[in-house]
């Protein structure tokens, strides 16, 4: 993340069923915008049929874009976001109920656990997070970076927020 929050992946239904997509309108049979697809069949969610959002203040530092990419339909529990932070721009600290898997598409960034050194991650590392495990990611102090973000919902919450990272924690 998200990192993610419900509510920046919230906008996008993502109906995902078992046979080939077939045309017609651009939504699902459940209505979901900017999917198409049957009953019987695989949903496709159609690039660019959701707005971006702008990472929220509260959770973020600088400025970051999250993409929403799909929501869990059940019994998936599973959700992900594409988001890109900008130069210096990071989550703050958090955990997830169930994890977090990262997958960096882009640029260069960081991440650390609480109380472990600050990791360099670049496109195509792929950073697992343990249940429960404060942690915060972002971009690199001059570098951009960009990742897709995956997490699962436990009782309707896939992330608990916590303070932010200070500039002296990102610096170290």
């Amino acid at each position: 993340m998200n990192s993610l929050t419900a509510k920046a992946l919230a906008p996008l239904m993502l109906a995902s069923t078992c046979a080939v997509a077939q045309p017609g309108p651009a939504t699902s049979p459940s209505g979901a915008p900017g999917t198409s697809g049957d009953a019987a069949g695989v949903t496709v969610a159609r690039n660019g049929s959701q707005p971006s959002t702008r990472g929220p203040a509260d959770f973020f530092t600088g400025t970051v874009r999250v993409d929403p990419l799909f929501q869990p339909i059940a019994p998936s529990r599973a959700s992900g976001g594409l988001v890109t932070f900008e130069p210096g721009a990071r989550s703050a600290w958090h955990t997830h109920p169930l994890g977090q898997t990262l997958i960096v598409t882009a640029g260069l960034g960081r991440v650390q656990r609480w109380g472990g050194p600050i990791e360099e991650i670049r496109p195509g590392d792929v950073v697992s997070i343990a249940p429960g495990q404060k942690h915060w990611h972002g971009a690199g102090p001059a570098t951009a970076m960009t990742h897709i973000a995956l997490t699962e919902m436990l009782d309707g919450k896939n992330v608990d927020w916590l303070e932010k990272v200070s500039d002296e924690q990102y610096a170290r």
